[in-house]
């Protein structure tokens, strides 16, 4: 009966490793992606919000899904933005280039309409999101989650072949 406590004990202690570890990465998750997203959202009028999910930047809201109800929303596909050439002033890219296919000529393309783009992607600290291979296809190298330039990136590792097999959860 002694040897079953243990195993007992240790199967007690696996569980509650398990479920801290998950409430630490769902903390670092929601101060990722909804705080630190919501801080800079709340800094200025975004003229051009792309991949606006539910949120209202103030002006145009474009996402390749229509999720809310949003005033200015334009359904897009991001490899051609359908606006002018520096139509928009301050361009916000929120979790958006982690899915594409190519982040240069996402980049190119947002940089085609806006003056002033600002990029947030998943920092190397949010690991349930900058490491998720069902949905991203490439891995940020920075530990920050706002940037006026696009970060230097990597093939996220086992995404193409995760992909090439189930799909990609949410595709831009």
């Amino acid at each position: 009966m002694v040897h079953l406590s243990i195993w007992v004990k240790i199967l007690i202690q696996v569980v509650l490793t398990g479920f801290a570890i998950y409430i630490i990465l769902l903390f670092l998750n929601n101060l990722s992606y909804k705080y630190l997203k919501n801080k800079i959202l709340k800094t200025q009028k975004w003229d051009l919000n792309i991949c606006c999910g539910k949120t209202d930047s103030g002006h145009i809201n474009v996402d390749i899904v229509k999720h809310a109800n949003l005033p200015n929303f334009v359904l897009v596909d991001t490899d051609y933005l359908p606006f002018r050439d520096v139509q928009f002033n301050h361009v916000l890219s929120s979790h958006t280039v982690e899915h594409v296919d190519n982040p240069a000529r996402f980049d190119s393309e947002i940089k085609r309409v806006g003056r002033k783009v600002t990029y947030l992607v998943p920092p190397l600290w949010d690991l349930s999101a900058a490491f998720n291979i069902l949905e991203h296809k490439w891995l940020f190298l920075t530990f920050r989650t706002k940037h006026d330039r696009l970060p230097h990136y990597v093939k996220l590792p086992l995404a193409v072949f995760i992909h090439n097999r189930v799909g990609q959860r949410i595709k831009a």
